[in-house]
């Protein structure tokens, strides 16, 4: 038996919270003691239906997350920016932050859990699907790199909001202990499309215009729209005015955050890439962001903040600060596999787009039953610690056998080394949340979930970020083994990854081809040793977690309307 910790480590169960609004999503706690399952009612048709419109969303906002990563060499040959092809993706991720306590995906995370504390949970999500629209037909007509980005920051945007707000509906709905199996249906589809979306986008590319990547979300996104309006129906709080409403916004928390995250992201960009790690175009922003950081943090903690975007005290207990960190881990060490491992099948290998997406499936096949396996045995046993040391476990093993890739490598050990990755980290996935909320009140739920979404968000950026800047720079150092002069600079300098293709690598012949594969295979191996220790770093950081019990009751006022309130409803769009 492990420690199992009965009391809450945080702040006591709140005595004054409401009471069950939806008793069909409730338990009924046998014997009082935490460790029964408890008998659930039966759950009525508007619950299932507010499942399939988050799925539907869900799977929109994910599908678009991956969908570029087989696609985005060809989209930077047809219209340039190479050295700028990281904020494609990262335009996205940014602005998905900042929904949550922040400002953007990245930067707006935050900042949506705490308005849909205050508009609701239906009319913010409404609002980001908008977003995510507008911004896909945005990017889907670029004719820049800029222009690309602008798009992807105002998808961002919107996928930022409703990545967050699928799991806040969730924790709305469905108690503590059973939402693992809840998540662990989001987190499938997620999976899937995380999965799907490689291989879609190098079908597209392949087949048919780049613009299709961003252009399908727009009947996608419009079926998504009509699933949402609906059938997400849940209650909120009305009794503000509009004035008092936005009174409660966190701006200025939300501005500090998002420019110290920006700042952040254009050093790690251009650092070894652009510009030398000691210029004062990478040291300067570096700076700036640390130091807005620092001023985040205070403000947050200061008396002139009256509700915080990311409240300090999610911090304050130990279980809740390792599974932000754990949480935020897992995402980066994702996007590690699903960012680099196709330019190792396009590269190394020889595939085309597509099929790189093809090669990619088994850590879908994988993580979609590893997932529903975690979120079951979680529901069952109420214990989160033994899924997440098992599964950075095997996920440190996974990337350590990646080392071992090379050029002359088996579909075996490809298959077989994504499996172990897929597992571990597929296990994880869907107990992370309620770990961070095992010890924080039913209160806190909103903002603690905006905060674990900005952290999974930015741990997808540095997914994509921290290893472009170890591949770039360990290919700019073994580039001497280039022999043709004119070859060795048109990859270095941040170039290699836009011309990581079967087509490039493949114009050329003999003993400078084999070079090229050479060095392209040796700096991916650096990428899979910096996931090993992070895997590693992981796996013990789940050691500071304690094992809290999970709540088998629901209290909140944010539960599934009992009756329809269309009329409600109408007024109160009317009075935004």
């Amino acid at each position: 038996m492990t420690d199992t910790v009965k009391e809450n480590e945080g702040p006591a169960s709140e005595s004054h919270a409401s009471p069950i609004i939806e008793k069909s999503t409730s338990h009924t706690v046998a014997g009082g003691d935490g460790e029964s399952e408890g008998t659930p009612t039966k759950r009525g048709l508007r619950f299932w239906l507010i499942i399939l419109a988050l799925a539907a969303t869900g799977l929109l906002s994910t599908l678009e997350g991956t969908i570029i990563s087989t696609a985005l060499p060809t989209i930077v040959r047809d219209i340039g920016g190479g050295e700028l092809y990281t904020w494609a993706v990262n335009g996205y991720f940014l602005t998905r932050q900042v929904t949550n306590p922040t400002m953007s995906i990245m930067a707006f995370q935050p900042f949506y859990g705490q308005t849909a504390n205050i508009f609701g949970r239906k009319w913010v999500m409404i609002s980001a699907i908008l977003f995510f629209l507008v911004g896909s037909a945005i990017a889907g007509g670029a004719q820049n790199m800029p222009m690309l980005i602008a798009g992807r920051a105002i998808q961002g945007i919107g996928g930022g909001g409703i990545n967050m707000l699928t799991n806040l509906v969730i924790s709305d709905i469905v108690p503590l202990r059973e939402r693992g199996s809840f998540m662990a249906i989001l987190y499938i589809v997620v999976i899937i499309a995380t999965g799907m979306g490689p291989f879609i986008g190098g079908a597209i590319v392949q087949h048919t215009t780049w613009r299709w990547v961003f252009l399908l979300n727009l009947p996608i996104g419009g079926l998504a729209l009509i699933l949402v309006v609906l059938f997400l129906k849940v209650s909120y709080s009305k009794e503000k005015t509009l004035g008092g409403k936005l009174q409660r916004i966190d701006f200025i928390g939300n501005f500090l955050f998002v420019g110290s995250v920006i700042s952040i992201l254009i050093a790690l960009t251009w650092g070894g890439a652009r510009y030398s790690w000691s210029s004062a175009r990478v040291i300067v922003p570096l700076v700036f962001g640390f130091a807005g950081m620092g001023a985040f943090h205070w403000f947050e903690s200061s008396k002139y903040c009256l509700e915080p975007t990311i409240p300090p005290h999610l911090f304050k207990n130990r279980t809740s600060a390792a599974a932000f960190l754990v949480s935020f881990l897992q995402s980066l060490l994702l996007y590690f596999l699903i960012y680099y491992i196709p330019l190792y099948f396009q590269a190394v290998l020889g595939s085309t787009p597509s099929r790189s997406g093809v090669q990619l499936l088994p850590t879908v096949l994988i993580m979609v039953p590893f997932a529903a396996v975690g979120g079951k045995l979680l529901a069952r046993v109420g214990r989160y610690r033994p899924l997440h040391h098992a599964g950075f476990a095997l996920a440190t093993i996974g990337f350590g056998c990646m080392t071992l890739l090379g050029k002359h490598s088996s579909t075996g050990d490809w298959v077989g080394f994504q499996a172990l990755i897929a597992a571990g980290l597929g296990v994880v996935a869907p107990s992370a949340l309620p770990a961070v909320l095992a010890p924080l009140d039913e209160k806190d739920v909103a903002t603690a979930t905006g905060t674990w979404s900005y952290l999974k968000s930015f741990g997808i950026i540095c997914g994509i970020t921290l290893p472009a800047v170890a591949f770039n720079n360990q290919f700019d150092h073994l580039s001497k083994r280039i022999s043709d002069p004119a070859v060795r600079a048109a990859l270095s300098n941040g170039q290699a990854y836009e011309h990581g293709t079967k087509s490039f690598v493949n114009s050329f012949q003999g003993t400078l081809r084999d070079e090229i594969i050479g060095v392209y295979s040796d700096s991916l191996k650096t990428v899979w040793q910096f996931a090993t220790a992070i895997a590693g770093f992981a796996f013990l950081i789940v050691f500071v977690e304690k094992e809290l019990k999970l709540r088998d009751t629901l209290n909140t006022k944010f539960g599934v309307k009992e009756k329809d309130e269309k009329k409600e409803n109408q007024d109160e769009a009317h009075r935004l």
